[in-house]
């Protein structure tokens, strides 16, 4: 018995419905992305999966990056979800330079609108260290003795509308270093917890300690 295109539509609609309106919103208001590098260490690990609140900038149309209406500004410190037009992939960093900022960094240790940003060092670590970025802190990650040529670079103006974004993994992260100023239209959402996380190195196990770990 043949079925025609009408009764498979009248049989299948909703679930139709159901599929288009799931992806909608995971373009438009929330979603969740797989982390597969560690630039973000030790903040974000490889196989985290991270709540990605695509509101909190904008109320865009799903599947564009066309904004109906501006929420709010990235904020120095969050760390930003973005489609990289120039990296070709969507990438996860922390703001580091806001629009109008000047911006400089030797040795790993960054001066914004010259003032020096304050580190501590992690007890017990050789590699990690709490940056103070205006109150915020959070920790980044440095390798002791490498010489990563892209650990200092001269004083640069971050253009309006646009963003200086940097990885926590100082030296193993292609950021604003590689690819540049981040536009503001490129930016999708901002990321606050690990929603789930599974271990690479070891058959993906659960990460269960990480699970809604706040970031």
């Amino acid at each position: 018995m043949r079925i025609s295109l009408n009764q498979l539509w009248r049989q299948n609609r909703f679930f139709v419905l159901f599929i288009i309106l799931m992806f909608a919103f995971r373009s438009a208001i929330a979603d969740w992305n797989d982390v597969p590098t560690g630039s973000m260490k030790p903040t974000i690990l490889e196989g985290d999966r991270i709540f990605v609140n695509k509101m909190a900038y904008d109320l865009r149309i799903p599947f564009t990056h066309i904004s109906l209406y501006k929420r709010a500004d990235p904020e120095r410190g969050d760390i930003i979800v973005f489609d990289s037009e120039k990296a070709g992939i969507r990438l996860v960093k922390r703001v580091i330079g806001m629009p109008g900022d000047i911006v400089s960094m030797r040795n790993n240790v960054l001066t914004i609108n010259g003032q020096p940003v304050n580190y501590n060092n992690v007890t017990g670590s050789s590699t990690d260290h709490i940056e103070n970025l205006e109150g915020l802190a959070h920790t980044i990650r440095v390798i002791p003795g490498y010489n990563n040529p892209r650990a200092s670079f001269s004083a640069v103006k971050v253009p309006e509308g646009h963003y200086l974004a940097m990885g926590d993994n100082r030296d193993n992260s292609a950021d604003s270093r590689v690819i540049g100023f981040i536009p503001r239209d490129e930016i999708v959402g901002r990321a606050r917890s690990v929603v789930l996380s599974f271990n690479h190195d070891n058959y993906y196990i659960p990460r269960a300690d990480r699970f809604f770990e706040t970031l």
